[in-house]
């Protein structure tokens, strides 16, 4: 076992200094397109990029960044792409010789004369390798870019979940699913792309700790998988400072308190209420070891994500760069929103025949701080959320051909993918899955 465990270290760290290497000396020497330069800058000087921000990313481009001359940084943070791409590849190779080791006649205890083994071996070299060269993951390791960074949560989320099945039967297995929360906490702060792993986990521990697997419980996993992933991408992402921005508006705006006083008290309550889980499901009380490993997961990804702190303090300097200024919770909840871009449907909306919207629904009431008539400090309403609200007629389930810009176009686009929409009518269902298909799924993916 320890000779397998030798040669499988000794394989990846090669793989990955193949790898480090290739990025390293290919990659960008300044800025390249799209948003490279702006993520340069901000993990340059810790300023405010555009929403909903990467503080993790900018927090370790940072470190990169103090290594070299001002005239280098560029090429510095291009080359903490290259770095976590390399690494990237690292523990893909890790993540193939786990999950090939169950392939192997005795999986706990692999023989390294065994010419099996060294299949498994070979599989990891052969798919790490291919993905090294793979021209989309080459081309996001050589720039300043969050894609890589996400790639290398990714790979290292997945591995650990792996480590965590490897060793299930060990009591101190739950520190794998405790590493698991912190780093999906941390990879929000680079890329939401991280949270694709989550169905990924629910099925690993599923196989792993029933015996007897059914169609129903895998049915049942699946739709578990899509209630987490809902509860954090909808409710603990956004609703942490949605709450937050709800508690300051009372406490300056009710009771009289300075502003970020209720941002305080909030998160006071809420280190409280997780020490209060973690006590009330301990052995030592209620001994619910799910609930108790639930509240310590949720309490590593809340320290992951707080890395959105540093885009609030930051802010609050005034840095040259300072994009929607998210000075407190008010300003945060519309710059994680990404209400600067409006909206965009999803599971229901509008085609791009509809045209203008005729009515809006009012939604939350956005704020900025200010001063009332008696010169106290207040949060002054400004605007209010809208969803605006477009012809019947003309919306439908999951619509793909939604904008109507025709300055850029769009509608001559649908048409030559789709076909022409005849009269004033939306795009017929056949139209809808043909565009999906044929350009979102075929051509641009």
């Amino acid at each position: 076992m320890k000779k397998y465990h030798l040669m499988n270290n000794i394989i990846g760290w090669a793989i990955c200094i193949i790898a480090c290497s290739v990025y390293i000396l290919t990659a960008e020497a300044t800025a390249s397109w799209w948003d490279c330069g702006e993520y340069i800058a901000t993990a340059n000087k810790l300023q405010v990029g555009h929403p909903p921000g990467a503080p993790s990313f900018q927090l370790i481009g940072r470190l990169f960044s103090m290594f070299s001359s001002p005239e280098n940084v560029a090429h510095a943070v291009n080359v903490m792409s290259a770095v976590c791409s390399g690494f990237t590849i690292l523990f893909l190779f890790w993540g193939i010789t786990l999950v090939g080791k169950h392939l192997l006649p005795d999986p706990k205890n692999p023989d390294i004369k065994d010419f099996r083994t060294w299949g498994v071996f070979a599989a990891g070299i052969v798919g790490a390798l291919a993905y090294t060269f793979s021209d989309t993951f080459w081309f996001s390791a050589v720039e300043g870019e969050v894609y890589a960074m996400s790639s290398f949560f990714t790979a290292v989320v997945f591995w650990a979940i792996l480590k965590w099945e490897e060793q299930a039967d060990d009591p101190r297995s739950l520190r794998w699913l405790v590493l698991v929360c912190l780093l999906v906490g941390i990879a929000i702060g680079v890329h939401l792309l991280n949270l694709l792993t989550v169905p990924a986990i629910v099925y690993v521990v599923y196989f792993r700790k029933w015996e007897k697997t059914t169609f129903k419980g895998f049915m049942l996993s699946g739709i578990i998988s899509v209630l987490l992933l809902a509860v954090i991408l909808w409710g603990i992402i956004p609703g942490i400072v949605n709450v937050d921005s709800a508690f300051d508006v009372f406490f300056v705006n009710t009771l009289g308190l300075p502003f970020n006083s209720g941002t305080i008290f909030f998160f006071l309550l809420l280190a409280a209420f997780i020490a209060w889980s973690l006590w009330f499901t301990s052995p030592k009380k209620k001994n619910k070891p799910v609930l108790n490993a639930a509240a310590l997961g949720f309490l590593m990804l809340v320290i992951g994500y707080s890395t959105f702190f540093v885009l609030v303090i930051r802010a609050n300097t005034n840095t040259p760069l300072n994009e929607n200024a998210p000075k407190d919770a008010v300003a945060m909840r519309a710059y994680l929103g990404r209400e600067q871009y409006g909206d965009t449907p999803l599971l229901t909306g509008q085609y791009y025949t509809a045209g203008d919207p005729i009515d809006a629904k009012r939604g939350y009431t956005k704020y900025v701080r200010g001063t009332d008539e008696k010169g106290k400090d207040k949060y002054i309403a400004a605007s209010y959320q809208q969803k605006f609200i477009y012809r019947q007629n003309h919306t439908g389930l999951l619509p793909r051909m939604y904008s109507n810009d025709a300055y850029r176009r769009h509608p001559e686009f649908y048409e030559l993918w789709a076909g022409k929409v005849r009269g004033d009518h939306k795009p017929s269902p056949s139209q809808n899955i043909k565009y999906f298909h044929g350009y979102q799924m075929g051509f641009m993916y």
